[in-house]
């Protein structure tokens, strides 16, 4: 299966916000851990609502989150 041609800097984000982990990250959006691994891999592209609430928790703007490559 190809990734997705949404690149996302989640993991990035955790890691400048103290090392937050991924079960941190799901609990804050409101999702499982498994969903958070798969956006974060790019094997996964998230709803809209979901990826508005992790630029949220990291407080940024979406377009810092998440990039379309085509």
């Amino acid at each position: 299966m190809a990734d997705l041609p949404i690149k996302n800097k989640i993991r990035m984000l955790r890691f400048m916000s103290g090392e937050m982990t991924q079960k941190e990250l799901a609990e804050r959006v409101g999702v499982t851990r498994q969903t958070i691994m798969a956006i974060e891999a790019a094997k996964y592209s998230p709803s809209l609502e979901v990826a508005f609430k992790i630029a949220h928790v990291f407080n940024v703007p979406i377009e810092e989150v998440f990039e379309y490559q085509p």
